[in-house]
């Protein structure tokens, strides 16, 4: 339908007229997401008229339909500057029932009263609009935040038992957008409207936790049916918005009760399953990513639940949800064309630090990831055990994932260089030897256990004939200097010096040599100072 033709008519279209003219641009264009950039003056237009007949009060079925029009055209973020207006986002605000920019104390419930199908639509359609907007415009980001829009949406979390599922989806969603389109809020949400314990108790609600202690919620039914897909919808929505306001944390001892009971929580979804496979797979990447963005000592709460009890192996603790990550982690790493920094070096960075600061969880990870040695033929970045798939990442080419990767099995050997040599071999672990400064060995900073782990009877009868390099036993190799008299091997050393010599003054390549602190430094300057053996314990 012609857009000069529908915007004549609207000029003298009464409200009945208004609908039927809007109903068939919505249909012409539902499927829309590309628009004539000739037409933009136009469209712009037709979201000023729009926006003029929500403005008046109308029949909710004639409010739903001019707000599909404007989702429609909140599609392209080029024709939006009627709607990102203080007059605009307020109407969309009082449509989804909001409250924007009205002052009221911190009870204001606007979902509490009964609405019928076509109100409701009304509201939910107001929500999706104003997702466009905000996600699609700058402007509308700022008008949000001078007309309180925030309060408004968390006002409405007071509501979560009366809920509707897109009601509850888009509430979400568009605190999600605002609180990751501006950093400036997030003080606010946390300090001033609680947006944190909010969250928290919609998560609750979603996820049906039953508390059996003060930070361990009762075990899920293993005969239950799956996470129906809306609750896993609204959950990872809250689980996205929780992330962007606990990216950065202030502390106090009201932060540390609601750290560990999202903890608590986010331990009882991670041991949940949802309708499909993908479905779990990515609610527990939310739930892993929002875990590493608590204080790392709230970690225990995975651990410690007294009522269900754990392994006396490991002073009692349960090790179920550890076992999850370790699962979640392989699967990352199976995973065909991935995109590894995004998908797996959250959980690398979770089980590193976890396993950095809680010895119980070192102990299980590294009786997992990295068993007693007993066969050493194979190269360690060979096979398809999870420390093989591990060391094959320490020489990733993605930077990041290589050094994350590296750490954690640093960690899992207790920052001991001897340990983690004798599990990847000197080539593999090379990176995060030159980067941590510890060419010479030795020891990372942080403090372990003394806890022993003495090595297989197969692993010390192979030991004095494996390659330190490639961390495996070689096949011996015919020697190709056996059958050269003297003079011959004389003038093959001195060919090979005179070649490296070459390539040094053309600046081709520079000797370099180990300090005795762990780093590299030219040669000449490493000859004065022999390393000190500063080597420790391979214990773990």
């Amino acid at each position: 339908m012609d857009l000069k033709n529908i915007l004549t008519q609207l000029e003298t279209a009464n409200k009945q007229e208004v609908e039927t003219l809007l109903l068939q641009f919505n249909r012409e264009n539902s499927h829309t997401f590309t628009f004539n950039q000739n037409e933009e003056a136009l469209r712009s237009k037709l979201c000023q008229s729009v926006l003029t007949v929500l403005g008046r009060q109308t029949q909710p079925s004639c409010q739903k339909t001019c707000l599909e029009t404007l989702r429609i055209l909140s599609r392209d973020k080029r024709v939006l500057a009627p709607v990102a207006t203080r007059e605009g986002m307020l109407i969309l605000g009082r449509l989804a029932r909001l409250h924007a920019g009205e002052e009221g104390d911190d009870q204001i419930t606007p979902q509490e009263h009964a609405q019928s199908v076509e109100e409701e639509r009304v509201v939910v359609e107001a929500l999706k609009c104003l997702c466009n907007v905000v996600y699609n415009s700058s402007v509308a980001q700022q008008v949000s935040v001078e007309v309180n829009l925030a309060h408004g949406l968390c006002a409405n979390l007071h509501t979560v038992r009366t809920w509707h599922h897109e009601v509850g989806l888009f509430t979400l969603r568009l605190l999600f957008l605002l609180s990751a389109l501006r950093p400036d809020v997030r003080g606010s949400l946390r300090k001033e409207w609680h947006a944190v314990r909010l969250l928290s108790e919609v998560l609750e609600h979603t996820l049906d936790v039953r508390w059996v202690g003060p930070y361990e919620a009762a075990r899920p039914d293993p005969q239950a049916l799956p996470m129906p897909a809306e609750d896993n919808e609204r959950a990872m929505e809250a689980l996205k918005a929780l992330f962007n306001l606990t990216l950065s944390n202030a502390g106090g001892e009201e932060d540390d009760h609601q750290f560990r009971l999202i903890s608590a929580i986010l331990r009882h979804l991670l041991m949940l399953k949802t309708e499909t496979e993908e479905k779990t797979e990515e609610a527990h990447s939310h739930a892993i990513n929002l875990l590493n963005n608590l204080p790392v000592y709230c970690l225990d709460v995975l651990i410690d639940v007294p009522v269900q009890g754990g392994q006396e192996n490991y002073s009692g603790k349960n090790m179920d949800v550890v076992q999850v990550l370790i699962d979640f982690m392989e699967k990352r790493i199976d995973k065909q064309g991935s995109n590894y920094k995004e998908g797996l070096t959250p959980v690398l960075s979770l089980l590193t630090e976890g396993s950095r600061h809680h010895r119980e969880i070192r102990r299980y990870i590294k009786a997992q990831v990295l068993p007693p040695l007993k066969d050493v033929k194979i190269r360690p970045e060979i096979g398809t055990a999870i420390r093989n798939k591990l060391v094959r990442l320490m020489t990733h080419v993605d930077m990041g994932v290589k050094q994350t990767a590296a750490e954690f099995l640093f960690v899992l050997c207790k920052e001991s260089v001897d340990n983690l040599l004798k599990y990847t071999g000197y080539g593999n672990a090379a990176g995060l030897l030159v980067a941590r400064g510890l060419l010479a060995g030795g020891r990372g900073e942080t403090q372990y256990s003394e806890d022993e782990d003495s090595d297989t009877e197969e692993y010390k009868s192979a030991k004095p004939f494996i390659n330190p390099i490639t961390g495996h036993v070689e096949e011996p190799l015919p020697n190709p200097i056996e059958e050269m008299t003297e003079d011959q091997k004389e003038y093959e050393a001195q060919k090979l010096f005179n070649m490296f010599d070459k390539l040094s003054r053309q600046n081709v390549i520079r000797p370099m040599g180990v300090r005795p602190d762990g780093t590299l430094a030219p040669l000449e300057e490493t000859l004065c100072d022999p390393p000190e053996d500063n080597s420790g314990s391979d214990s773990d």
